[in-house]
């Protein structure tokens, strides 16, 4: 004898495709990204110098410009020992400088600013080169050519010393930095915005969006620049990087942030004058810096394999 089940057939239809629940594909994105265990320890790491250079008064009784001629270039106490080598005692967990200055809480306070300038010259440089290569490769045709002919003319020079020209006129201000720097990494982000549009105008969404009546700007910001927003962030994590070494490289050559403010090139233009005396001054500053260009690179690998749509 055969149960026959009262459910109807439409009825367990219907129960199956509410159990099953899709993803999006941010969400999609998100858990690749996880996944990646270099990516999640960078961010752990990145996340940890950030809150160390947030409060960073809280973490060391010395002020970053407070000077004691008493312990100038001393060690720290855990220092190996070396009879020729002064202690500095207290808190100084990373020694001092060589005016006597704590390390530890000028490394962090190094740490605010190269990190300011690295993600606003950044956001400057993003501003630009979103809206200058999505107009370029949507508009097309002279237009496309003139625009692309003026990044291969500024391609050709080298924008270093467009920075260091604009910091001598202007009188190296700390707010020019970071405009400066931005204003001349744009390129590169624009050619990667004008190829992803070429793609993208193709598309039928904006047929329909012109069929529809939607100007060319209102395309550009609703509908081109949100579809090439992948490659453009993780393009953004590689920036980054090289935002601080340009302004470590300025700083390096006198040319970045003035005393008694700090950055990491300052620090390791610091420490490499006294690298063979006091080798302290130079290492805990050029790790710091160097981890964090790491964290960057990690992340940015982690970003371009969470939205690669091969991956899907």
């Amino acid at each position: 004898m055969f149960h026959r089940s009262s459910a109807h057939p439409d009825a367990q239809l219907m129960e199956r495709s509410v159990a099953v629940k899709g993803r999006s594909l941010l969400s999609d994105a998100r858990r690749r990204l996880f996944r990646n265990k270099a990516a999640v320890v960078s961010m752990v790491l990145l996340a940890a110098i950030a809150l160390m250079a947030l409060f960073a008064p809280l973490l060391s009784p010395y002020a970053f410009s407070d000077i004691d001629y008493n312990v100038i270039s001393c060690a720290p106490d855990w220092w190996p020992a070396d009879p020729f080598t002064c202690r500095a005692g207290g808190q100084h967990w990373f020694g001092t400088d060589i005016v006597g200055r704590d390390l530890f809480v000028r490394t962090l306070y190094g740490a605010r600013v190269s990190l300011a300038v690295g993600i606003v010259a950044t956001f400057v440089s993003l501003l630009i080169g979103v809206f200058y290569g999505a107009a370029s490769g949507f508009i097309g045709g002279r237009t496309d050519a003139i625009m692309m002919r003026v990044v291969d003319i500024l391609y050709s020079l080298p924008f270093i010393f467009f920075v260091i020209i604009l910091m001598v006129i202007f009188n190296q201000n700390f707010i020019l930095l970071f405009v400066a720097i931005g204003a001349v990494s744009w390129l590169t982000m624009a050619r990667i915005v004008r190829g992803q549009t070429l793609s993208a105008k193709q598309k039928e969404f904006v047929e329909a969006a012109r069929a529809a009546g939607v100007g060319t700007f209102g395309i550009i910001r609703r509908h081109i620049i949100p579809n090439v927003v992948g490659p453009v962030i993780v393009y953004v994590t590689l920036t980054i990087p090289g935002v601080i070494l340009a302004e470590s490289f300025l700083s390096f050559l006198g040319l970045g942030i003035r005393e008694p403010f700090t950055s990491w090139g300052v620090l390791i233009s610091d420490g490499a004058a006294t690298m063979e005396t006091a080798p302290w001054t130079l290492i805990f500053p050029a790790v710091f810096m160097a981890v964090t260009l790491f964290c960057f690179n990690f992340i940015g690998d982690g970003l371009r394999d969470a939205l690669d749509p091969k991956e899907r």
